[in-house]
This record gives C-alpha cells, structure tokens and sequence, in this order.
C-alpha cells in the first residue's frame, strides 16, 4: 500500500474526532482471525458467491495475499460474444456476414431485428461470464460500474455500442477513476444514450451534463452545490461530440462545438473555460471541466459511499462518514484517484471484518443467481456447444430479471434503487413478488432443474 505513514494518521485523526454510531471500528489493518468465516465473507462481498473450491484455495493463503490477488487478477479477458442466435432472410439487413459460433461485435449490420438478437446475446453471454469468473474481484467491480454509469441496452439500441461500453467498465474496472470518467464521456453507447452525439452549440442538450455531476462525479449530497447554470455550461463544454456507428467510435466536429467561455459557479472557484476554436477543441475542453470537477472534495466523497454501499452495509451513519468514509475519500483523492488503494484498504480493514457488517446484505438477484449457481458447482456444457451454454445463461438471466435485476438495463440512469433509495436500500430486492421467485428459482434448480437443447442444469449433478 502506498503512503502507509500518511494512511495512518489520516485513520488515526478519523478514529480521534469519531462520534457515536451504529460501529466504532476504523481503517485500521484487521488483526483478528482467519478462519473460513473470514473467508466466506470477503468472497461473498468481492465474487459473486464462495464456491468450496475457492473457499479452499484461499484459506491457504493470508489475508494480505487474498486480497492481492482479488485485486490483480491475472486471468485472461473473456473472448466476447458469439453468433449463437438464428436471423431469417427476411431482414432488411440478413445477418450472413457472421458464421455461426463467431463473435458479432465487429460486424457493422444495424438492422433492427439483428440488433436486438445482438443485445440479448450480450446478456446471456455476461451472465455467463458472472457465473464462470476468476477469482478476482473484477467481474463485481464491472457490475458496480455498469450501476454507477448506468445504461439501458435497448436505449443503446445497437448490441456493438452495448459491448464495447460493457467492455470500457470491464477493462478500467480496477484502474483510475478519472480515466474512466473521461472513457464513459466519450463512449458511443453513452453518447447515444445521454444524447451526447445530439448536443451542438444551437441545440445543446444537458443530459450529459447534468448527470456527469448529479450521478457520476459528485453526487446529491449537502455539499454538492454547484448550479443549474453548471449543468448548462458542462453541456456547452460537451458540444460537437459524434458517433461512427462502422467503427464504434467517437469523433469530434469544430463546427457543432459552442467555443465561446464557459463560466462555473462559486463552487467550482468561479472557474472559466475557455472556448477554443482549434480541431482538438472538444478534447483540450472535455479535459478542462474534468480538472475543475475532479478539484472538489465531492468526487472523492461520493465515489467513496458508493463503493461502502456496494461492499460493506447501505447505512452510513455519522461514525462511519468520519471513520470510514472521509479517510477513504482522502486515500482516494491522495493516490489520483486509483481505484485499488481504496480497495486495497476498505478491504484489509477492522471495520470490513466487523461482526455488524458481516451477513447483513440483502444479495441483489445477479449475484443470488450467480452465486447460487457457483456454490452449487452447476456443470455447464464444453465451450464447443455455445447453443446449450447461452440458452442455459438466458434462463438463469430470465430469473434475475424476473427478481428486478435485468442484467444490462437497470431502470434508469440512477441505477438499480437498491443502492441509493432511503431509507429501503437493499430491502427493496425483496417483497411480495420477488421474494416467492428466489424460492421457486431454488426449488427449481434442486428438484427439476433446467433442460435445454437436450442439455441439463441442476444444482444437483445427477446423470439423467
């Protein structure tokens, strides 16, 4: 861990001035017991389930070894998805330039139809990817993310833009904030669905703008204040950005770009942008209106709360906002915004191993399917039969999503309400509805499992 001197007395001044709370336990290095109950808990946190075998694996190491490698994962990225579904020779476009069992995602073809073949390929693909991950935290962290920069796929339409905006996540899923930051700003799934690629100087459009600092950056809190004229000036600042729907990328247009100066409130320091007139333009500005934005406590802050919502337990009260939260933001806000130093020290610390913040999760439906699934050692077909292995994700994603967690599409672009809507938080994945569907998803899998393409699912590996 870098700056350990300067985390310890960031901990030790949190733990001087803490109030009462629900925890007193801080930052500082967990002391306790390694033992399988130890273990269970980090993994049920930063993998989706504890399976036997990783339960095994890792109660031959230490702590400090464990969570090195939950946050280095060395494992290759998965191959993305296939051409597993069948298009008809009706379609306006027929989809016969991609060979069965071949990856889509480079192939340019916007016919409707095919693009919506293309989406629900992603999903069962990504559930599938959930169920057989590493044992790294990565595939949780990509989760987050995809909560965090919240996208619907149908909105996206085109399944090429939903991959490469899933992959963005995947790739700076343990890496720097504010690189991720800027990424998502310029993505094409995020263009088109925030109406970024329709934002020019005689129309700009504040979507972005807005949620760049209400959800991404800086969030709601008491402290979050800058302005509505902040919003419509980030959203001049983002104008001329287009998408090439051949290449899946991003360009900008001088000609749709508003250069005139942009001026923030007081709590961005009364910061001017300067309108540039250049071809870079789009690219010199989008980096001033980080700088400014990154420049606040807030990121750090917010960023930080949502991580804890994500890890440990949705309650952050006084204690744990002084304890837990502000030295983590400081951490944060020290190493550049990298992601791993918070990580690394959330997940090593006294207060992650508390008695009061293990088992008081309410699992989302992903990670009760996903994990269920991997504690129970499901058998899925050899790479090979791709048919059976997507129709097999498709049924388990159906429960998800039948359970209000429809992989790729969470209700909006706040994300799924279970991590930010007070005071229910995580209660809400459970009610009348959805609470008798996780009892019937594991009767199921117990007594009759699933059969597709002449291929069975079950957590029990009879012969049948």
């Amino acid at each position: 861990m870098e700056n350990t001197k300067d985390l310890q007395s960031i901990i030790v001044e949190a733990d001087t001035n803490s109030p009462t709370g629900r925890t007193t336990t801080t930052l500082n290095p967990y002391t306790g017991s390694w033992t399988e109950n130890e273990v269970i808990h980090l993994l049920k946190r930063t993998m989706f389930g504890a399976s036997k075998a990783d339960i095994d694996y890792f109660k031959s190491k230490t702590l400090g070894q464990t969570i090195n490698e939950l946050l280095n994962p060395t494992a290759a990225f998965p191959s993305p998805p296939v051409k597993e579904y069948s298009s008809a020779s009706a379609l306006t476009q027929p989809d016969t330039l991609i060979t069965a069992g071949q990856t889509w995602v480079n192939d340019p073809n916007v016919d409707g139809t095919i693009a919506a073949l293309r989406r629900s390929s992603f999903k069962k693909w990504w559930m599938g990817i959930m169920i057989n991950q590493d044992r790294s935290i990565r595939e949780k962290m990509t989760l987050f993310w995809h909560n965090h920069f919240a996208t619907e796929t149908a909105d996206i339409s085109y399944g090429n833009y939903v991959y490469f905006h899933h992959n963005l996540l995947r790739t700076n899923a343990l890496g720097n904030f504010k690189t991720l930051t800027r990424a998502i700003t310029l993505d094409p799934g995020m263009l088109v669905y925030l109406n970024g690629q329709a934002n020019t100087a005689t129309a700009p459009d504040e979507n972005y703008g807005r949620e760049l600092q209400e959800l991404f950056c800086c969030g709601k809190g008491p402290d979050s204040k800058y302005t509505e004229d902040d919003v419509k000036m980030a959203a001049k600042v983002l104008t001329g950005w287009r998408n090439n729907s051949t290449t899946f990328s991003s360009y900008f247009t001088l000609s749709r770009h508003d250069t005139t100066n942009k001026q923030f409130s007081s709590f961005y320091n009364n910061t001017i942008i300067t309108g540039r007139t250049t071809a870079n333009a789009g690219d010199v500005e989008l980096d001033d209106l980080l700088n400014m934005i990154f420049a606040t406590n807030e990121v750090s802050k917010y960023i930080c709360r949502r991580i804890y919502r994500w890890f440990v337990y949705y309650e952050i009260d006084a204690n744990t906002e002084a304890n837990i939260i502000t030295p983590m933001a400081t951490i944060f806000k020290n190493n550049n915004y990298e992601i791993k130093p918070v990580l690394d020290v959330l997940l090593k610390s006294e207060h992650f191993f508390d008695v009061a913040n293990m088992g008081c999760q309410i699992k989302s439906p992903l990670d009760f399917v996903a994990g269920m699934c991997r504690e129970f050692n499901i058998q899925f077909q050899p790479t090979t039969d791709y048919i059976s292995n997507y129709g097999h994700w498709s049924y388990l994603a159906t429960w998800a999503a039948n359970m209000q967690q429809n992989i790729g599409d969470p209700p909006d672009v706040s994300g799924w309400k279970a991590y930010y809507q007070e005071p229910q938080f995580y209660e809400i994945w459970v009610n009348s509805d959805t609470l008798p569907k996780r009892n019937q998803f594991t009767d199921t899998m117990c007594l009759t499992g699933y059969t597709f393409n002449s291929k069975k699912i079950t957590f029990f590996n009879f012969k049948t």
